[in-house]
């Protein structure tokens, strides 16, 4: 009976080990940084064939269904209007084209599956420590001629046998493999009675020195775990940086808009100066070389409206191909509902972005990761240093009868088999491991040393948005006063014309310098608004002031 305890209890623990070890992807390698394990596996790996409807396609009377990957969870209240037709203008806010672009670029929902892809591994990790269940079934038959020694004459002696088994075994991360069995088999043959025997055993091999740390055994499926975190953090770069072109593209396409508007109110203003100097030349107040620059003066305005709407048409394409709208077209007409503030408030202190930036920038907290990879394969490859030592035993019992019911009624007799021992392998020099263990280490050393140096890079990267911010934001108040000065000095000119004293060239010049001003003076305030965005990108803060809930906002903090 106490070997019977024994075997039960070895078959418990092979049983319950599953269920210890079943985790949502990723959440040990949450545990080791410091953060919370997710409630929910927000990587839910389901069959999923919604796509985005491209820009050609015809309008969908439904929403697309939201894609697995990457939990974006956007501010309340925000919502979009779909045209009805191709032909109806989409009307288009930042926060609506933001909003368009999270559900339906193509490009990101390339990314999201990421995740999924990488919690495949950690699953084939885990399997390494699943049970396998495994069976066998032989059977034999013999005729051997044999000479009897007293009669000196030769006879066949023929048997059969017939064996079966069952069982199950496991690897435990603490270096041990378990194996639970029962077999039972029958033999007969023409000098001896049909037999039957049974037997139930367990053997355990247990690692002494080489596979015998827990943390080496568990480090590749922690080093899957936190690839799977890796690869959270990329979509969530990947989702900043989308976030910033967009909102980048959409100021863009309200510049363009503003840009053809005034060179369309330039060329109006140059075309009536046209008239106005022939009219002149006419009554004979003007020469006629007059005309000519008045009439350079038109063409340039028409060139800069041809410039001009190319440049936003070429903004309104590029908007449509990141937002990617369900039922709208390349031909769609887009109408903006914002517009750049004229007054811009001073940004905060360069030394809070860098902060931020060193703290939530998606690409350093990944770096970081790879550094906690590179510790783990150090773990993993320091224990093949060690030569091999194992324990093993095995234990059954076993039973004997002329039947196959009484052999398993037999087995609580006496009948038992014990063996134990152990088992020495050590390759000489060991070479490989050496050469494996030293490879991790500079591994992790290179993985250190890069993320210092993206720090620096990132640092960087931080101070010279913040202080194109700061150039932009003093822009603004400098061309607006410069317009206020050409518009004088325009006026001025004009009034020098109409009495005489003044020429069509000089009108010309000052109508093209207000024009310039006029164009920089709408620049500066959607270059802050650009900068500002490309800073928070920096800085790593953009989804987080969008209002954006989306998974890699934790800090990775190297230990």
């Amino acid at each position: 009976m106490r070997h019977q305890s024994i075997l039960i209890g070895l078959a418990g623990l092979l049983l319950g080990l599953p269920a210890a070890l079943a985790q949502a992807p990723g959440d040990s390698g949450r545990e080791q940084l410091g953060m919370e394990p997710r409630q929910t596996s927000p990587l839910p790996l389901e069959n999923d064939t919604t796509e985005p409807l491209p820009l050609d396609s015809e309008p969908s009377a439904t929403r697309p269904a939201e894609r697995p990957g990457m939990d974006l969870q956007l501010p309340e209240g925000w919502n979009v209007a779909s045209p009805d037709d191709i032909g109806e203008p989409l009307q288009l806010s930042v926060e609506n084209a933001v909003f368009l672009a999270l559900q339906n670029n193509r490009d990101l929902a390339v990314q999201q599956l990421e995740p999924l892809i990488a919690g495949t591994f950690e699953a084939v990790e885990r399997a390494r420590f699943d049970p396998t269940l495994f069976g066998e079934l032989s059977l034999q038959r013999d005729s051997v001629i044999r000479q009897s020694p007293d009669i000196q004459q030769e006879f066949a002696v023929r048997s059969q046998s017939e064996v079966g088994e069952i069982g199950i075994r496991q690897e435990l991360p603490t270096g041990t493999s378990l194996e639970l069995s029962i077999s039972s088999d029958r033999s007969d043959s023409s000098r001896t009675l049909e037999q039957f025997g049974s037997r139930a055993g367990v053997s355990l091999t247990q690692a002494l020195l080489q596979g015998a740390s827990i943390e080496s055994n568990l480090a590749q499926l922690r080093q899957a775990e936190l690839d799977t975190l890796a690869s959270v953090y990329q979509v969530r770069g990947f989702a900043e940086a989308l976030v910033e072109d967009v909102e980048l593209t959409y100021w863009d396409f309200v510049l363009a808009q503003r840009q053809l508007e005034i060179f369309r109110e330039a060329l109006a203003v140059a075309e009536q100066q046209l008239e106005e100097t022939r009219r002149r030349i006419e009554v004979g107040d003007r020469p006629e070389t007059e005309e000519t620059s008045a009439r350079a003066e038109v063409a340039l305005r028409r060139q800069g409206v041809i410039e001009a709407r190319n440049d936003r048409e070429r903004a309104r394409i590029t908007l449509l191909q990141l937002i990617n709208p369900p039922g709208a077209g390349w031909a769609s007409p887009v109408e903006t509902e914002d517009a750049p503030d004229g007054e811009a408030d001073e940004p905060d202190p360069v030394t809070d972005h860098v902060t931020l930036g060193q703290r939530l920038r998606p690409d350093l907290n990944e770096a970081r990761l790879q550094v906690q990879r590179g510790e783990l394969e150090v773990v993993r490859t320091r224990s093949g240093l060690l030569p091999r030592l194992d324990l093993f035993v095995t234990l059954g019992k076993t039973g004997f009868a002329r039947s196959f019911g009484e052999s398993w009624r037999d087995i609580d007799d006496s009948g038992f088999d014990l063996a134990a021992g152990l088992s020495f392998e050590l390759p000489l020099g060991n070479r490989a491991a050496r050469a494996e263990s030293r490879r991790a280490g500079l591994d992790r050393q290179q993985a250190m040393e890069a993320v210092g140096n993206l720090a620096q890079l990132a640092a960087l990267d931080v101070q010279l948005a913040w202080l194109e911010a700061e150039r932009s934001r003093e822009q603004i108040n400098a061309t607006a006063v410069t317009r206020q000065l050409q518009e004088e000095v325009l006026r001025a000119e004009q009034a020098r014309f109409s009495v005489g004293a003044g020429t069509a060239l000089a009108v010309s010049q000052a109508q093209r310098d207000l024009l310039e001003s006029q164009l920089d003076e709408v620049e500066a305030a959607i270059r802050y608004r650009q900068a500002l965005t490309t800073l928070h990108r920096q800085s790593g803060t953009l989804l987080v002031r969008r209002g954006i809930e989306a998974p890699g906002a934790e800090e990775v903090v190297l230990r």
